[in-house]
């Protein structure tokens, strides 16, 4: 009798066990009664924040940051003298909780999509005023509220993941986009 309700158990354990198709993982299984988890994206997005002396918010920028996997990045992947979304997926945003002047331009406080245009020798940096776009299918000159040219540099390192990070300076901050082999600087000052 012993056995025969073991045998019961087990037959009614496989009956009830949710079964996992082929092609689902842990992290893709649609619950019928819960969400459906995408696996991580293969560009995952991140966010930098620079703050003032008081720790408060001065600017943040949130981007995707697509990977080298050896691939030949500027003037390939990414190509010369075209609008790039700097990133992946969702076109690039930086927010500035202050007025700050890039360039000779004074930036309102608020949300700007960060486009860049890279060459060989100098990228355009362009700040334009749509936002919440996929990559830069949407762009339009029209709504530039900046535009800037900064130097290429050589990175000393290689930079597998596009990378963003804030440095103060005396006046402002310089924003750092880095990419494979190569960099760029963008001046962000207070406005006086």
């Amino acid at each position: 009798m012993k056995k025969f309700f073991i045998i019961c158990a087990v037959f009614a354990g496989t009956l009830f066990t949710p079964q996992l198709n082929a092609q689902e993982t842990p992290e893709t299984t649609k619950d019928s009664d819960g969400p459906n988890f995408s696996k991580l994206d293969v560009s995952p997005m991140d966010v930098i924040l620079f703050r003032g002396e008081n720790n408060e918010p001065l600017a943040r920028v949130l981007y995707s940051r697509p990977q080298t996997r050896d691939r030949e990045i500027f003037g390939k992947l990414v190509p010369y003298g075209e609008v790039w979304r700097t990133g992946a997926n969702e076109a690039t945003e930086i927010t500035l909780y202050n007025d700050l002047m890039v360039g000779d331009k004074t930036i309102k406080k608020g949300t700007y999509t960060l486009f860049t245009i890279p060459r060989e020798k100098e990228w355009t940096i362009i700040l334009n005023n749509s936002t919440n776009i996929w990559g830069a299918y949407d762009y339009h000159v029209e709504k530039d509220v900046a535009r800037i040219t900064v130097p290429v540099r050589t990175s000393k390192t290689p930079i597998d993941a596009l990378s963003m990070s804030f440095s103060p300076t005396e006046n402002g901050a310089n924003l750092y986009i880095g990419w494979d082999d190569r960099y760029v600087v963008v001046p962000f000052k207070n406005v006086k």
